[in-house]
């Protein structure tokens, strides 16, 4: 096989020397994980046992239900409930999507005191900081999928219609459906590819986009209700209602792609999304068109992600964070000039 953009030949072989045939592997992911997470791990479990490696998951969130289609025909492999322990026998950790040990939660201080190599895979802004390890960081990157379709061309590793399946989930889930300004011609061939390989595009969307729970609209329907729109300034914001996902029987994953809704209003520059996760703390959503760069807005919070997605969780009322992040936003936007 060959890759248009694969990996620098270290990169694949600094980790292909860790996997050792009957070796233990825990992968992981950020909390609440993603599409682009979990495909990019479900699609690594079936690289590493093809290969005689025993390869958990460990994450520190559930599994959404919507991404429960992944594990199919992997049954036992999602040890989440268990990932304490699990990563306690690991030799090798592997961090997906990811370069911030914060970001793993309740299991970063098991992390970082195992004493074995943390390698890493990701695409996001931003050094990270993580246990000494092989690392395979690409900001230009779609998606972390993206860069273990690399990893897996440069080594020869054979990409079967399951492992298709789950890159694929990873690219669609992070592109938007290949709509945000991400999609690169190296992951539109990327996709191909991975259809070439086995991968269902109608299926995958059905999978992912077309199975949810009533709730679902209904929730967007109550959000879209809060749409706030300053015109002169290119800003929208939207607030989760107090309570309206146990009102409407759903889980915060089913927000996913609600902000993009303030986002489509034409002139809009920047667009939030503001959700109340607990008493004291605020999860904010970060959307960006043209060339405003909400990753550093998101950093100002502790947040971070990419220059035009990013998400920060800050402590703080709903009313009191509101107040912070909407200033900043008006601040970046007052001195960012519209291109």
């Amino acid at each position: 096989m060959t890759s248009t953009q694969a990996p620098a030949g270290s990169a694949a072989q600094d980790l292909a020397a860790l996997l050792v045939p009957g070796s233990r592997v825990c992968l992981t992911t950020h909390i609440n994980p993603d599409g682009d997470g979990l495909g990019s791990e479900v699609a690594l479990v079936h690289l590493l046992r093809a290969r005689g490696i025993d390869a958990v998951i460990c994450n520190p969130s559930p599994t959404p239900e919507r991404f429960g289609f992944l594990f199919e025909d992997l049954p036992g492999v999602d040890r989440s409930a268990k990932a304490v322990v699990e990563l306690r026998r690991a030799d090798l950790i592997i961090v997906l999507d990811i370069a911030e040990i914060s970001r793993l939660g309740g299991l970063a201080t098991t992390v970082e005191e195992r004493g074995v190599p943390v390698a890493c895979l990701d695409h996001h802004v931003g050094p990270g900081h993580l246990p000494e390890g092989p690392r395979y960081i690409d900001p230009t990157a779609a998606a972390t999928g993206e860069l273990l379709h690399r990893l897996a061309v440069e080594l020869d590793w054979e990409i079967t219609p399951a492992v298709a399946r789950a890159l694929y989930v990873a690219l669609v889930t992070d592109t938007g459906s290949f709509r945000f300004a991400n999609t690169s011609p190296a992951t539109l061939r990327t996709a191909a590819h991975l259809i070439e390989c086995g991968a269902d595009p109608e299926q995958v969307y059905r999978d992912v986009y077309a199975s949810g729970p009533i709730g679902r609209p209904r929730l967007l329907a109550e959000t879209l209700q809060t749409l706030v729109h300053e015109p002169e300034i290119g800003l929208t914001w939207l607030t989760v209602p107090t309570g309206a996902l146990e009102r409407h029987g759903v889980a915060s994953d089913d927000l996913d792609g609600v902000v993009e809704h303030a986002r489509a209003v034409a002139g809009v520059r920047i667009a939030l999304l503001f959700r109340e996760v607990s008493a004291g703390r605020v999860k904010v959503s970060f959307r960006s068109v043209g060339d405003v760069d909400v990753a550093a807005l998101a950093r100002q919070f502790g947040g971070g992600g990419h220059t035009k997605a990013s998400g920060a969780a800050i402590v703080g009322t709903l009313d009191e964070v509101q107040s912070a992040v909407l200033a900043a936003a008006r601040a970046a936007l007052a001195t960012d000039t519209p291109t």
